[in-house]
């Protein structure tokens, strides 16, 4: 196979692999686990199912482990293109896995607390509760936090699809706009959060700019460049 082709693949191998772990620890586990506003019922679910729970934590920072991987396995394919913006992409993404990693330690904090450990014997359990769900919450806020750097990187990683040659432009001008998307989606969190539901709902199609070029690398792979011999004419 074509090194070309085959980095290609290996970055749309990796990106899948992101599929398993995102949705399981961002949408599956919170869904069925957490109780908006009831710190008691979610403390109850978080210790009836403490493996699930402990899964979502390790899903979490394995995720952050491949995206790393996938940073790197883009710069690989996408360096020879401009090494500025792909290092600057590669940043973009060991910020937004630094904040990943230090926001899991909220949901340990939660389950340490709903857990009682000996030296929080000097709460009783409802402010034990109270101060998990804390916890759970402030997770939640690291995560739209982390949103923004989702769509920063985004927006180099377009800028070199789009020059690329090798990848089609059309993708690389969406994941520009998937990149404003998730930025748009962590200011609303932040400032208009009775809103993000709806904002979230609405800037679905933009955000599919990751599933496409993740499809078309694992896929189609990179075109191969033409040898310019074969565009001249035959000359007799």
């Amino acid at each position: 196979m074509d090194p070309l082709k085959k980095a290609a693949r290996i970055a749309g191998s990796v990106y899948l692999s992101m599929v398993v772990t995102g949705p399981f620890s961002l949408i599956y586990v919170p869904s069925k686990l957490i109780v908006r506003g009831d710190a008691a019922a979610t403390a109850g679910n978080i210790l009836a199912h403490d493996t699930m729970f402990r899964l979502a934590i390790l899903a979490d920072l394995v995720g952050q482990v491949i995206f790393i991987c996938l940073a790197v396995a883009l710069y690989r394919l996408l360096s020879g293109v401009n090494k500025i913006w792909a290092v600057l992409m590669v940043a973009l993404v060991l910020v937004s896995a630094a904040v990943g990693f230090v926001n899991t330690l909220n949901d340990i904090a939660a389950l340490t607390l709903f857990r009682g450990a000996d030296f929080l014997a000097v709460f009783d359990k409802p402010q034990r509760d109270a101060l998990g769900m804390l916890f759970i919450r402030l997770h939640t806020q690291g995560i739209f936090i982390d949103e923004m750097f989702w769509g920063l990187w985004l927006f180099p990683f377009g800028l070199l699809v789009f020059r690329s040659g090798f990848l089609p432009r059309f993708i690389g001008v969406w994941l520009m706009i998937n990149c404003f998307g998730y930025v748009a989606l962590s200011i609303t969190a932040l400032f208009f959060p009775a809103y993000y539901g709806a904002a979230f709902k609405f800037a679905q199609p933009v955000l599919f700019g990751e599933l496409a070029i993740m499809l078309w690398l694992l896929i189609k792979g990179a075109k191969l460049p033409t040898p310019s011999s074969a565009l001249q004419p035959a000359v007799t």
